[in-house]
């Protein structure tokens, strides 16, 4: 029995023509070698399992082939290249900086150079994982890495360039690897396929390349693992299954839903999918990718964008042509705003069907929204039997012509019927005077403000109480009495309305004098609570309070005695008896401390 080797390790790509995705790299790479223009060192970089360390491995064998053919690829039958292929080379070195990423590793490596290649033109040094190199392993291989000996040849490769110094960089010629587009992975693992005699179908495939997220290796892995999950046979529904993913045809099947406000058919076909196993994050995330594929796929030209089974992309299509814009966008908000607070969400299965009861009702949500004038024009229409209105005089109308018009807010409704009431109503058609008020006073050609007008109803209903005009006594002990609140509840502002000076203008309003932009803060904070207790302890709803820097202003303050310090208690002494002084120079004393 053979020993089973995986298909990365089995189909490792050996000459540039297989390298799968990376036509720019290789290109380059075949003309620098025909041209005899290679760099002393390269570095390759981009994400895993694109073909950096594979690119490296053919780039040493290529160079030292004895034969190498006219597009610039290795013959595979020369001494180096057999003995590369075997793995007993003598002229390339591999190493791992992940596991020697010491000074002494790079020593080590820094003597091996100084040797000249037995057989072969080049000695190649291949570095995996370069940036895991310490700070003192790259300055030591700096100088060597600059100047070497003309036959050594240094490879990087590294999945993270942002961590390596850029004296490194500067020194490397270098390559950015880019990720397997999903028909690129498609089209190696078919002719794979073929070659294992493995019964499989596109969508299948396609559905490991998306799941690879552009990593060949990773896709070799995945397609090995459902070769024997599947005993030999891919098809759509198994690598479903293994690979965990939701079928689009849920998100086509709940569009419909959502299209017909069926929240009873969208609930079920949750619940169908939470006994399946799949989480509610994945649920919502793959709803979003679902209805971006939907807006891309408005206008045909862009279809090609589409990362999916070829077979759904009519679909696509056809579903796009039936679903709103506006309401593709609103629906991918609202995921958007579920999916970042599902982690947060205690109750995650509530928390995704309060999203799937938001969705089926969107529509008609933005149907009200859109229609909002309409609908309260039918409703208010409908309810204008009720609702009392005033006569217009002719003359009234012909005023209203002349002059810009003006419209009474007595109420919603009674808006609306005089807005569509004839300019002139005949006399006989007036309301029974038992439903009706009074009759206007006759028209005078002067127009009274709407909002007088409510104030003297207001008026009838509660007259209001007279104000207290503002007495400076009165003001004083009001504001200390606030300012003593201020203190009781601990307010940081108490000290500024403390140290506030006071000065009535009118009858309603007065000025407050700070000394400082800090006290005037603190009093413009608090402003407002101080005018609404003001107003109910001086009874004056009018008042008003308008507070002023005044740097200019002499607070009033009680005088601190300052403590005298031993110097000026020795003068003060002395003036009073001088002999002390005599006696402090005789015996050439010093005042204490």
């Amino acid at each position: 029995m053979d020993k089973f080797i995986v298909s990365a390790r089995k189909y490792r790509p050996q000459n540039f023509d297989s390298v799968v995705g990376q036509q720019h790299i290789t290109t380059t790479l075949r003309n620098a070698i025909k041209q005899n223009q290679l760099a002393h060192a390269f570095l390759f970089c981009g994400p895993r399992g694109v073909g950096k360390t594979t690119c490296a491995r053919i780039l040493a064998k290529t160079i030292n082939c004895e034969n190498q053919t006219a597009d610039g690829e290795a013959c595979n039958e020369c001494q180096s290249c057999v003995s590369f292929n075997r793995g007993s080379s003598l002229n390339i070195h591999e190493l791992d900086a992940a596991s020697n990423n010491s000074v002494d590793d790079i020593r080590t490596l820094v003597d091996q150079v100084r040797f000249a290649p037995q057989a072969g033109k080049y000695k190649v040094y291949i570095i995996d994982e370069v940036h895991m190199l310490s700070s003192a392993a790259f300055n030591a291989f700096l100088k060597t890495l600059e100047e070497p000996p003309p036959y050594a040849i240094f490879i990087l490769a590294t999945t993270e360039k942002h961590k390596i110094l850029p004296t490194i960089l500067s020194r490397c010629q270098i390559f950015d690897f880019k990720r397997i587009t999903t028909n690129d992975t498609v089209e190696h693992l078919e002719d794979i396929c073929k070659k294992e005699g493995v019964h499989t179908d596109k969508a299948s495939l396609h559905l490991i390349a998306q799941k690879s997220e552009g990593c060949m290796r990773d896709a070799l892995s995945i397609m090995d693992k459902i070769v024997s999950f599947s005993n030999g046979e891919i098809s759509y529904d198994n690598t479903l299954e293994h690979l965990n993913i939701l079928d689009e045809d849920y998100y086509f099947r709940l569009m419909t839903f959502m299209q017909e406000q069926d929240l009873t058919g969208a609930m079920l076909l949750y619940e169908d999918i939470n006994r399946k196993g799949f989480e509610g994050d994945l649920v919502l995330n793959g709803m979003a990718s679902f209805i971006r594929n939907l807006l891309v796929s408005k206008d045909e030209k862009v279809v090609a964008l589409l990362d999916t089974v070829e077979s759904f992309k009519e679909k696509y299509v056809q579903t796009a042509k039936q679903v709103p814009t506006p309401l593709l966008i609103s629906a991918l908000n609202i995921l958007s705003e579920a999916e970042i607070g599902y982690r947060s969400a205690r109750n995650k299965r509530l928390h995704v069907e309060l999203c799937l009861i938001k969705l089926c009702y969107l529509q008609q949500a933005m149907q009200v929204s859109l229609n909002e004038n309409s609908v309260s024009k039918k409703k208010l229409t409908e309810s204008t039997g009720a609702v009392a209105f005033r006569q217009i005089q002719p003359v009234a109308a012909k005023t209203a012509a002349a002059a810009p018009k003006t419209k009474v807010p007595a109420s919603p409704a009674a808006k609306l019927m005089i807005d569509e009431a004839p300019a002139a109503p005949p006399q006989k058609k007036a309301a029974p005077a038992a439903s009706m008020p009074a009759p206007p006073p006759p028209p005078t050609g002067k127009k009274i403000n709407s909002l007088e007008k409510l104030r003297k109803q207001f008026k009838e209903i509660a007259p209001e109480k007279e104000d207290i005009p503002l007495e400076e006594t009165a003001v004083l002990k009001a504001w200390e009495k606030f300012t003593q609140q201020l203190r009781d509840n601990r307010n940081p502002a108490a000290q500024s309305f403390a140290l506030a000076t006071v000065k009535i203008v009118d009858t309603n309003s007065f000025y407050v004098y700070t000394s400082n932009p800090l006290e005037n803060r603190f009093v413009e904070i608090t402003k407002n609570d101080a005018a609404e207790f003001l107003k109910e302890e001086l009874q004056n709803s009018q008042l008003q309070i308008f507070n002023v820097i005044n740097p200019n202003q002499q607070v009033q303050q009680e005088a601190i005695e300052k403590p005298l310090t031993i110097v000026d208690q020795y003068k003060k002494m002395i003036e009073k008896y001088p002999l002390v002084h005599q006696f402090k120079e005789k015996l050439k004393l010093e005042l204490g401390r």
